[in-house]
């Protein structure tokens, strides 16, 4: 039996996506399970909500890294102004400047796949038995990356190839149960990426995306049926774990290995298929 959204309902469904959508385990796939498990029932609107929480939490850790992507993009859209050899130079020259550009870059193919390919991909790939088996590739990505754990590349190095590259694997995770931070780590980590920059590439590169996504839903807020508190509920519970999530995997990704998501994705994973096909 399908419920509407209550309190606990909501503050759950919060803390996967903050979860989720951070540690690389696939708030897309989570979001269908747990809903199922919970036997509620949400609507676009609330995950909207939630992802917008989300981004709350990014710019809350990041914001120093924010304001210094912004400072490099308006000192290189200067340097643009003074013709296109000194705004070449200046990437050359300036990590700040070139960090802004390997964002933009990289936001790319996202864009171009979630605003052209999104809807024909998810009209597709529909149901948890996809979500079990992408949960499994997901694993399977984190695995092989974890043998590719010692790079060295940072901004000042990092090609804008490699940033289309990671862009297009983010941009998959519109398949339900890849994950986008597993897919954008794991894809850097084998691009050469030293460690703690891959993920703090990934987060910053989700900025565009979830923003975008959020102003293409934006219209969808005005249609939400819940109360006031459930959904302020479910926003604080996914910037608060969020932020936590985040956190937490900074320190994680310095020594740890991504190994420990990798198993959780094929145990989720195996046990999504199964459900799937027995019931």
């Amino acid at each position: 039996m399908i419920f509407l959204l209550d309190l606990l309902s909501a503050i759950i469904l919060g803390a996967v996506q903050g979860l989720a959508e951070f540690l690389p385990i696939s708030s897309s796939g989570h979001l269908v399970i747990v809903p199922a498990l919970l036997g509620v029932e949400t609507t676009l609107a609330f995950d909207t909500v939630l992802h917008i929480g989300t981004l709350i939490a990014i710019f809350t850790f990041f914001w120093k890294d924010i304001i210094d992507l912004i400072k490099g993009f308006i000192l290189s859209l200067i340097d643009l102004s003074e013709g296109v050899d000194k705004f070449i130079g200046g990437l050359k020259k300036s990590p700040q400047k070139r960090f802004s550009w390997l964002i933009i870059v990289g936001s790319i193919p996202t864009a171009f796949i979630g605003l052209f390919l999104k809807d024909a991909i998810e009209s597709i790939f529909r149901g948890t038995l996809f979500v079990g088996i992408f949960l499994i590739i997901t694993g399977l990505l984190l695995y092989y990356s974890e043998r590719q754990r010692h790079g060295t590349i940072k901004e000042d190095r990092m090609s804008f190839v490699q940033a289309i590259i990671i862009g297009i694997c983010q941009g998959l995770a519109v398949l339900p149960g890849i994950s986008r931070s597993g897919a954008t780590i794991s894809s850097g980590l084998c691009l050469g990426l030293e460690r703690e920059y891959a993920a703090r590439y990934s987060f910053l590169l989700s900025i565009p995306a979830v923003l975008g996504a959020g102003v293409l839903q934006i219209k969808d807020i005005a249609t939400i049926d819940v109360s006031f508190i459930v959904l302020i509920a479910g926003f604080l519970s996914s910037v608060i774990f969020g932020y936590l999530a985040i956190k937490l995997l900074m320190k994680m990704i310095k020594g740890w290995s991504l190994n420990i998501f990798a198993f959780y994705c094929w145990i989720v994973g195996i046990l999504t298929v199964i459900f799937s096909i027995i019931v």
